[in-house]
């Protein structure tokens, strides 16, 4: 029951990671039409949008990420 319970956990944080990832690239999109690439909203986005990217590659990497 407990590899249950973890495998549910792990598949709900990587749905949140993904939604958090298209969020992100959501609202720098919207910045950036708006011409404020350069404020700190935008470049915070930025490093989540990298942060969530690079946790992304790594479940990919261990084959944890059909894609």
């Amino acid at each position: 029951m407990e590899d249950d319970k973890r495998l549910e956990a792990f598949e709900k944080m990587l749905s949140e990671i993904q939604k958090m990832c298209v969020d992100a690239e959501e609202k720098m999109k919207h910045l950036k039409a708006e011409g404020k690439e350069k404020t700190a909203t935008y470049r915070q986005l930025m490093g989540n949008k990298l942060q969530y990217q690079n946790m992304l590659s790594l479940y990919k990497l261990y084959g944890l990420l059909d894609e």
